[in-house]
């Protein structure tokens, strides 16, 4: 048996004979190095960080182009640095899983530091901050992350007492960022750059508007001068990078934990926190992956191009972004999570074999969302979309509608609501003659119910607005017949769901007739799917 920590990594060939990829650095080395004179931080400990972003990392150490590795930190579930890290010394297993059913194994040794920001090991983050080395601070910590306002456009109740006490006491996510920020300023005013890697519309602005929001509301109440406000601002000493990130990363899969098993590595256990996140010492995620990074960095950066990443400007990565989020793949995946809840799935693969859904998010892509994407010339779109339905389609990658499904009030306006507006736009397009993303948007209600298409209860997936909208649909039975305006109305016309109120642009008459048929009786779902795919 072997054990994942330092001491057994010294017998490499234990590894490397049952098929593992193991660092072909020196790891205390690296580690002393990167403790001493870091230069990349990340936030957002989670899976996606160690399938990606550390891999990439490692794979720049493995061939010689940098001699540091990374320091992660969690702001938002920290249980996972006592539970996934402290007890494997830092290390972590990757798993590829290719299509054609091969895999790889690697183990990443270049986490030198896993960090609890809501901890004394904050402290410790500060020194970090305030290192001239420093020159990219990375995050992957989901849309929730940078959200710092309510639906009325107030801070929320952490960020006003942030506000309140200034940087010396903040306790939000972003409220700490902006703080970190000061002390970096109050060292040097060294240059630094903070790069979003969420699946964000524009996620380096937000993080930029979030920052420097939180930093002149400070000012106001003199609690930092005017000159680290102007610090933030100036793009040749802050700057806050555009990316596109596209990297399927599912809950770590038991499968997985068995073949590791059989190889002999110990204590593989799957971990579900307090916060509900699945997690374990090892990930398992698909070949193919994207990252697109606006080039500006004031302090230097990773040669990250030498292992695949597109550095290009800001504009190209916006197009890229917007071709990956509202047409090629998140819309087919939400698509997907709705529908295969309803439909009683629990696999995006076995989703797949289905014909009608399928058929139904391949055409929606096609018909309805490709006709309004500007070619981004880096990445084809319809390459980039078939490429798509060729991932979804891997039983190798364990992925869930349920999964996928989160957060989905949080993700509309994003996923559908820009091919929407677009529609509403442009002279040569109706919004009147969608309907597969009506459709969506009318199963999305429909799966508010909480009730399958065979009339199976089943749990929805955690959302922040569920106990706000499920509400206006708790007279709604299956079997329900007449007009459902006065339920969906409340929901439909909320613009800050879906980029745009449906009643004002009339798509809501197409939606309700949708809603009206899926719920006429149990099977009405999948019988709604086939007759807006022989329409169409």
């Amino acid at each position: 048996m072997v054990k994942l920590n330092l001491n057994s990594l010294q017998e490499k060939a234990n590894w490397q004979d049952r098929g593992f990829e193991l660092p072909q650095y020196d790891v205390k080395e690296i580690r002393n190095n990167t403790i001493q004179n870091p230069t990349w931080v990340h936030f957002g400990a989670g899976n996606i960080f160690r399938a990606y972003q550390a891999r990439l990392n490692q794979e720049l150490l493995n061939r010689g182009y940098t001699d540091t590795g990374l320091i992660a930190i969690e702001g938002y579930d920290t249980e996972i640095i006592p539970k996934v890290y402290a007890p494997y010394d830092n290390l972590s297993i990757v798993v590829i899983l290719k299509a054609d059913g091969d895999f790889e194994k690697h183990v990443l040794g270049n986490v030198a530091e896993a960090l609890d920001m809501q901890s004394a090991d904050y402290q410790r983050v500060i020194e970090v901050f305030s290192k001239p080395s420093l020159q990219m601070i990375s995050f992957s910590i989901t849309e929730k992350g940078y959200n710092i306002k309510n639906n009325q456009g107030d801070y929320i109740a952490q960020v006003r007492k942030d506000i309140k006490e200034g940087p010396n006491k903040a306790k939000s996510y972003m409220g700490k960022i902006s703080a970190l920020l000061h002390k970096r300023f109050l060292e040097g005013a060294y240059p630094i750059s903070l790069v979003s890697m969420d699946n964000i519309s524009k996620n380096g602005s937000i993080l930029k508007r979030n920052v420097i929001g939180i930093a002149e509301e400070w000012e106001k109440r003199d609690s930092v001068s005017r000159a680290f406000v102007n610090y933030i601002k100036d793009e040749s000493q802050v700057s806050f990078p555009w990316t596109m990130i596209d990297k399927i990363t599912p809950y770590p899969d038991r499968n997985i934990q068995k073949m590791l098993e059989k190889d002999g590595i110990e204590n593989m256990d799957l971990v579900v926190t307090s916060s509900h996140t699945t997690t374990a010492p090892y990930v398992n995620t698909e070949e193919l992956e994207y990252l697109v990074i606006e080039d500006n960095f004031p302090n230097g950066r990773p040669p990250l191009e030498k292992v695949g990443v597109i550095f290009t400007d800001q504009e190209t990565v916006h197009k890229v972004e917007t071709m990956k989020v509202t047409t090629c793949l998140n819309p087919l995946h939400t698509s997907l999570a709705i529908f295969g809840s309803l439909l009683g799935f629990t696999s995006i693969s076995e989703e797949m074999k289905d014909q009608d859904l399928r058929g139904f998010v391949t055409k929606m892509a096609y018909e309805e969302a490709l006709p309004v994407v500007e070619d981004p010339k880096i990445i084809d779109p319809k390459v980039f979309l078939e490429e798509v339905l060729l991932r979804f389609s891997n039983p190798y990658i364990p992925d869930t509608p349920q999964r996928i499904a989160t957060d989905t009030s949080q993700l509309m306006a994003i996923r559908f609501g820009k091919t929407i507006q677009s529609y509403v736009e442009r002279e040569d397009k109706d919004v009147r003659t969608l309907d597969f993303i009506p459709l969506v948007i009318a199963g999305w209600c429909r799966y508010l119910m909480g009730v399958d298409d065979n009339g199976n209860v089943f749990d929805i997936s955690p959302d922040p607005l569920l106990n706000d909208l499920r509400p206006h649909l708790k007279n709604l039975k299956v079997g329900n017949k007449g007009n459902v305006t006065e339920q969906l109305r409340p929901i439909l016309s909320r613009s800050e769901i879906f980029g745009v109120d449906l009643y004002k642009i009339g798509l809501n008459i197409t939606i309700e007739k949708h809603f009206e048929k899926m719920i006429k009786e149990y099977g009405a779902v999948r019988k709604t799917i086939q007759s807006v795919l022989t329409e169409s």
